[in-house]
């Protein structure tokens, strides 16, 4: 489906996709790939985020990022929100105009990652990024201060009054700061999502428009019963927070990209080998998960 038989909204569910590998490489399974965007559209997401945190981005040169994006664009029924995320600003202007080309819907940019920076460089990187790559797709702020510098509120704030930015994800999970970016969005209209799965019920009462959820891309059914319910069902909250207590207890991605596994989804092997001890810890999650799964998603549908 091309750019323009997509429509963009700016709010919903948005699955963050894991990026699956060839079994015993670390090379793209881009079949896997595409068969992961035809179940989440299935599963009624209403976009798809590529290359972010959760499709591992980092571990891919910049012609695999560009030709999952070129085939995701043109493979995805539902809008593709694209992350951009580099270490400078030379090559996320460059990942984002090949996405911009390949027919992404949305740009997803976090600050530089690896180095620290201060406030007044993380607003310049930005206010360049949008100067040298225009207005032609929607762009998002990403604050992920796990892995990145964070963007204070006041950044955030004058960012999104700009008007060269469409909205924000927020993964950070500081409750405080969420607030912060509702009031902003009082004083110029921006679309504000939250991408800590912990936060989903809290946000949705709150007026959030959003939800870009990494649990999404294994278990998409459960985030769209809690976006339907709008932050309303304390059940299904309480059993993302099972899956939730289960895949922090493995760094990221690596229990979501189990879970996706599970169900039928190939994935291919760890990026970093686990010892003996924590396989078989993975190995419990797998048991826990087949045994949890069924009556979660029966309840998800009801």
């Amino acid at each position: 489906m091309s750019r323009s038989a997509r429509q963009l909204n700016l709010s919903g569910v948005y699955a963050a996709a894991v990026t699956p590998n060839r079994p015993g490489t670390h090379d793209i399974d881009y079949s896997a790939f595409l068969d992961q965007l035809d179940l989440l559209a299935e599963a009624e997401v209403d976009g798809i985020c590529v290359m972010g945190s959760t499709g591992e981005f980092l571990n891919y040169s910049f012609e695999d990022r560009q030709r999952a994006v070129y085939l995701g664009s043109k493979r995805s029924r539902v809008p593709l929100m694209v992350g951009v995320g580099h270490s400078t600003i030379s090559g996320a202007v460059r990942l984002a105009e090949e996405a911009i080309g390949a027919g992404a819907d949305g740009l997803l940019l976090m600050p530089p990652f690896f180095f620290r920076y201060r406030q007044t460089e993380i607003e310049e990187f930005y206010r360049v990024f949008a100067d040298e790559v225009g207005d032609a797709v929607p762009i998002m702020l990403y604050a992920i201060p796990q892995f990145t510098s964070p963007i204070e509120p006041e950044t955030a704030g004058r960012l999104l009054a700009s008007g060269l930015f469409a909205g924000i994800k927020d993964s950070g999970g500081d409750w405080k700061f969420f607030e912060r970016l509702l009031e902003f969005r009082r004083v110029k209209r921006c679309a504000v999502f939250v991408g800590n799965d912990r936060l989903v019920n809290c946000a949705l009462r709150a007026g959030a428009d959003g939800i870009v959820s990494g649990c999404a891309a294994a278990i998409p059914e459960l985030l769209v019963a809690l976006a339907r319910a709008k932050g309303t069902s304390e059940g299904l909250m309480g059993h993302l927070n099972e899956f939730i207590e289960w895949i922090e207890r493995f760094p990221a991605p690596i229990g979501i990209k189990r879970a996706a596994q599970l169900r039928g989804r190939k994935s291919g092997d760890l990026a970093v080998p686990f010892n003996a001890e924590r396989r078989r810890e993975l190995d419990e999650f797998s048991e826990w998960f087949k045994g949890w799964w069924p009556n979660v998603l029966a309840a998800a549908k009801q």
